[in-house]
């Protein structure tokens, strides 16, 4: 069968799409990734087929553009704001002017993520005429193409998929209302898209005909339609195994890494710059080898690196985890997923992932890891933090046991078959 992978153009997102796309092509299927154009060269690297779609504007670009015009919350705002918990759980967050204040920032993130992508998506589909379509999570031009063409099409979320639970609740609130009441920004926008196209609104469009998940089954959300599991397997793009990491480190090795937040997004990073100093200044005793991964310019303003540390600019994650005796990481899935992959214990400190807190509690109460929100961490927490992951063996058997669970998952190849019945079962609806 023919299968569109969709994905907006972000490059750990659509990475995270990489092993199964390439399940379904060594299974004999025809595999094609559609994504902005900034996304093509990433697409090529990996080996998969590109069909650029959408405007050449960059995400960064449009977020600025939308903070400028007042459509989305600046970098001062975002910080003045209490966490954004997607899966929040506790009964007296569940309120309705909160859920709809979420609903719309989902809403207004879609606008921008998708809405240039989506006439030139549909025009490909009607073209290609592909049998599959599967959509990130966040990628709801995927699920608006699809529909327009005739196409099943599968959501992909990338970790707790604290979307679908936000919706459930949501939705759940919003039949309790008035019926003038009953605003839903998600609806709103996808129906505007799909009258457009000369369909009506459906659930399907935000939730998929079916899932296919990369997360230990323990920590998968419930959910309204049929989901395939597979195993996660690392892949981070090029790689190069550098010479240093094959000697045996001289202490135990930890690797510090925040992701696309301490660069292209410094409104989000999980540390400052300053934090960050202090931290490195208040573990330079520890007997650990710290490889800190940190782009030149920001570690141009670091005063001081410690004996302790290592500074790079990059290291493959699949690389370098396996040597690992502890992760400190901003909550990236390439990282988390990575870590478990390894049973690896880490310390999640992050702000810009919206199901950092249940994902925290969920490695604590597994014994696998700790978790820190940003807005309460201090450099002192973070060497308690690390100290206890270094020296109590409890962390260590925690994360072995989710080690397990994950590879007892079906392997990407394994997973084909079902994806393939699910296809064929809503191709026939």
């Amino acid at each position: 069968m023919r299968v569109l992978f969709v994905t907006f153009p972000w490059r750990t997102h659509f990475q995270l799409n990489v092993t199964m796309a390439w399940a379904l092509h060594t299974a004999g299927h025809e595999v094609r990734c559609a994504s902005g154009p900034e996304l093509t060269d990433v697409i090529t690297g990996s080996g998969l087929t590109a069909v650029p779609v959408g405007s050449d504007e960059t995400v960064q670009e449009k977020l600025a553009r939308a903070q400028k015009e007042g459509r989305l919350p600046t970098p001062e705002q975002l910080q003045e704001m209490a966490p954004i918990d997607m899966a929040e759980e506790r009964p007296e967050m569940l309120t309705w002017e909160r859920l709809t204040f979420l609903s719309g920032i989902v809403a207004g993130n879609g606008r921008i993520l998708n809405d240039s992508m989506v006439d030139d998506l549909v025009d490909y589909c009607r073209w290609w005429k592909p049998d599959l379509v599967v959509w990130e999570a966040s990628s709801y031009a995927g699920s608006l193409a699809a529909t327009a063409a005739g196409v099943p099409h599968a959501r992909m979320p990338l970790a707790l998929d604290a979307d679908a639970l936000m919706r459930r609740n949501f939705l759940r609130l919003r039949a309790q209302q008035n019926p003038a009441d009953q605003e839903d920004p998600v609806r709103d926008w996808l129906t505007e898209w799909a009258e457009k196209y000369g369909f009506p609104f459906s659930e399907e469009l935000v939730t998929g005909q079916f899932s296919i998940d990369q997360m230990p089954e323990s920590m998968l959300v419930e959910r309204e339609v049929p989901h395939v599991g597979f195993r996660y397997v690392p892949y981070n793009g090029r790689a190069v195994v550098p010479g240093w990491i094959r000697a045996e480190p001289p202490a135990p090795r930890v690797l510090a890494t925040f992701g696309v937040s301490m660069q292209d997004m410094p409104e989000l990073q999980a540390l400052s710059v300053e934090q960050l100093q202090e931290t490195l200044d208040l573990c330079a005793d520890l007997e650990m080898e710290l490889v800190l991964t940190l782009p030149n310019d920001i570690r141009n303003e670091l005063e001081r690196i410690p004996e302790n540390t290592t500074v790079v600019e990059f290291v493959p994650l699949s690389v370098i985890i396996p040597s690992c005796s502890a992760v400190i990481h901003h909550g990236g899935v390439p990282a988390f997923s990575g870590a478990l992959t390894h049973g690896i214990p880490q310390l999640m400190i992050s702000r810009i992932a919206p199901d950092a807190a249940p994902r925290g509690r969920a490695l604590e109460e597994a014994r696998a890891g700790l978790w820190l929100p940003p807005e309460e961490t201090t450099a002192a927490d973070i060497r308690e933090k690390l100290v206890q992951l270094l020296e109590d063996p409890s962390f260590r058997s925690g994360a072995e046991r989710l080690q397990r669970e994950m590879l007892a998952q079906p392997s990407p190849n394994d997973a084909v078959r079902e994806v393939e019945r699910l296809a064929a079962t809503r191709g026939s609806h």
